[in-house]
């Protein structure tokens, strides 16, 4: 929940940004547990921002104040915590590690300039960090690393590193190497291979620098070549590697202008030992961001169009151009109502100021296109829940902006005057269904009221209600998402309920069958007579449902034929074997009987629905599934073990082919009924530690198995 005081003992006033060169936007990503958010809260302290760290266990750090994030103590939404270093504003962006977050992060990545990836020196890293490294490599997103948790009786630097290497490349080396205290075991400081100095924190921050003892001068000239050959292979200066490799003595300031360079076109990716719990490397790394990573004024503005979709040119980070932000997260306060984290790329956002608020692309996920004139509340410094007012927000900047009534994740904030869109970013299939049912009738006001805000907050979420099953289905990214998303519902006052998902059936006819409906009865007075004899056979699939007179004679009168079809089209519509739509048949009324006083028009509707009941009886329906085809994206290393669990799956394999996106991992293309895959978005995910993803879509009907289709047909209500 937001609030407009100073929370968690945040200390100054709000740093007020005037132009971009005095930014830097780094998110920070990597594994569920690796110490992001952590880190993030040593490095407010260190700086002042706020006067004390919290912890993860005590529900206290900046980043994780949402409820849900405090019970299961990660983070579960994207926070900003910005922090002043050097006279530089640097925002962090705290990600959640776990991978059903997957949303939050790319929101992440939509509004950092460059990447900051934390890997622990104990816990190694898994394969849905590595994955995100190539992606980042893919747009050139400057890189860099932070092996945390050096304070940890198992910590690991160098074997930290050389995971690194061997799964981010050769690019990635270490500018500081951890110092051994005195007894022989916790870190003390840190050697500088550019500088060969010092930096001891015997003392506390800020360290100490000093000159290297003799026993640390081995190790730090092993590395220091190493590093140097590294920064020079990515030197403008052609000159330079010859120079060196004469003999020369390369000035430090060239060194570090030519690595800050290499950094911020993402070519280079310096590793930095840093410990929260101590506050070894807390102020090297601060430097590093200042100073390496890229203002946003070096960060390509995503490409704009107007709101019909005609192009525009592009756009540069220009505090006086024309305005264009985009909302990266959406939440709604009780107090403040709708409060929306901002990424401002051109132009200035001010207070009070009516701006245009688009949303375009999201229909599929429950976010139909909007345009809508607002008028911008106040503007505010966002420090993780605490909202602090600012006079502006300027191109290259992040913030938090109210009364935006329209504004949903992935919208875009343009002048009135210009309105212009963005694209949104590339969001992942919510895979994961959950079927909720409210406990009452004002329960069910409450679920429709509470579920309209997360889904304008969320677009990894989609609701559906399945117009045949009637369930009201919550498309999840997983467990861990679905558990927030309900924890928030029932926070919410919502009291609710899970069922299992239903597959939405069809029946029809696999062979040609005839029936005989015969409804007489009499009771006194008029009676009911009506008598139909039918024949039902199959169609191709997709040719829906026809019904054919094809009586002579007058058996069946001629006004009662139209009653025949109602009642037969009635019984088709409420199934015959399991309760689900008869699709695909064609029935054909061939004879029957009436009687010149009794027979009536609702007398041949039950001999026709009778008459269809009784063909069915004779063996000729049959139960269909849909099955979707399912494109499997996963490791090479994870082929045979996919493949496998498909097949367990009754999936049909169509192909396998190497991905064009990435080297070593391959497509797995196949067709699988789509009850199997219910749970497939979490036993993918085990069954490929985190890396494997897939993407479904309807392809036909099949079949049900007999053995399934007698279960299914006894569990008929």
């Amino acid at each position: 929940m937001a609030q407009k005081n100073q929370e968690k003992g945040a200390t100054g006033d709000a740093p007020v940004v005037t132009a971009p060169d005095q930014v830097r936007n780094v998110v920070l990503v990597g594994h569920s547990g690796v110490g992001k958010t952590t880190l993030v809260e040593a490095l407010l302290a260190a700086t002042g921002t706020i006067d004390r760290a919290g912890t993860v266990a005590a529900g206290t750090t900046v980043c994780d104040h949402d409820p849900a994030a405090v019970r299961q103590q990660r983070s579960v939404g994207l926070a900003c915590a910005p922090l002043v270093h050097a006279g530089v504003k640097v925002n962090l962006l705290d990600t959640p590690g776990y991978g059903d977050f997957i949303g939050e992060l790319r929101a992440g990545l939509r509004a950092a300039d460059a990447a900051l990836f934390v890997v622990g020196a104990v816990d190694g890293m898994d394969a849905a960090t590595a994955a995100l490294w190539e992606e980042c490599a893919a747009v050139d997103l400057p890189r860099a690393v932070a092996v945390t948790r050096l304070d940890h009786p198992r910590a690991d630097f160098d074997e930290a590193v050389a995971l690194c290497q061997r799964v981010f490349g050769d690019n990635v080396l270490p500018l500081h190497l951890p110092m051994l205290g005195d007894d022989g075991e916790s870190v003390a400081g840190l050697l500088a291979l550019i500088t060969r100095r010092v930096h001891d924190y015997s003392a506390g921050l800020p360290a100490a620098v000093r000159e290297p003892d003799p026993q640390h001068l081995p190790a730090i000239a092993e590395s220091r070549g190493e590093l140097i050959e590294g920064i020079i292979a990515e030197s403008e200066d052609e000159t330079l590697m010859d120079r060196y490799l004469d003999g020369e003595e390369i000035d430090t300031d060239v060194l570090v202008s030519d690595l800050e360079k290499a950094v911020a076109r993402g070519h280079f990716h310096p590793v930095t030992p840093v410990c929260a719990a101590t506050g070894v490397g807390l102020d090297v790394l601060l430097d590093s961001l200042v100073s390496a990573f890229p203002s946003p004024l070096e960060h390509q503005v995503p490409a704009v169009t107007g709101v019909d979709g005609s192009p525009r040119p592009p756009l540069s980070c220009d505090p006086d151009g024309p305005l264009v932000a985009e909302v990266v997260r959406t939440t709604l306060d009780r107090h403040l109502g709708r409060v929306s984290l901002v990424r401002v790329f051109s132009g200035t956002l001010r207070p009070d100021q009516t701006v245009h608020v688009s949303g375009h692309g999201m229909a599929g996920r429950g976010h139909p296109d909007h345009d809508a004139d607002e008028r911008v509340g106040h503007v505010y410094r966002p420090l993780g829940a605490s909202l602090r007012e600012v006079s502006a927000c300027v191109a290259g900047d992040i913030c938090v902006i109210t009364r935006a009534g329209s504004a949903a994740t992935g919208d875009t904030v343009s002048a009135k005057a210009e309105p212009l869109l963005i694209a949104p970013w590339e969001m992942p299939e919510p895979l994961l269904p959950v079927a909720v049912v409210p406990r009452s009738r004002a329960d069910e006001d409450a679920l429709a009221r509470n579920l309209g805000r997360l889904i304008v907050g969320d677009p990894t979420l989609r609701l559906v209600r399945d117009p045949q099953t009637h369930q009201l289905v919550l498309w999840c990214m997983g467990e861990a998402h679905a558990d927030v998303v309900l924890d928030r519902l029932r926070a919410g006052g919502v009291e609710l309920d899970t069922e299992p998902v239903r597959v939405p059936l069809r029946e029809t006819f696999a062979v040609a069958a005839t029936g005989h409906g015969r409804h007489v009865k009499q009771s006194g007075g008029h009676g009911q007579y009506a008598v139909c004899d039918i024949e039902v056979e199959p169609l191709p699939p997709g040719a829906g449902v026809e019904f054919v007179d094809r009586v002579v004679g007058g058996a069946v009168p001629h006004h009662y034929v139209p009653s025949v079809e109602k009642g037969v089209r009635a019984q088709l519509a409420q199934g015959l074997i399991a309760g689900q739509p008869v699709v695909d048949v064609r029935v054909t009324l061939v004879d029957g009987k009436a009687h010149s006083v009794d027979s009536s028009d609702a007398a041949f509707q039950a001999a026709g629905a009778l008459a269809l009941r009784d063909a069915a009886e004779r063996g000729g329906a049959t139960l269909l599934e849909p099955v979707d085809e399912v494109v499997v994206r996963v490791a090479d290393s994870s082929v045979g073990a996919v493949l496998g669990d498909l097949s367990g799956r009754r999936g049909r394999v169509l192909g396998t082919e190497a991905d064009p996106d990435a080297e070593g991992r391959t497509l797995i293309r196949a067709e699988v009924p789509a009850r199997e895959l219910l749970r497939y978005a979490v036993e993918l995910r085990a069954l490929t530690a985190g890396t494997g993803t897939f993407r479904r879509e309807f392809a036909h009907y099949d079949p049900v198995p007999a053995p399934l289709a007698d279960q299914l047909t006894a569990a008929r209500p």
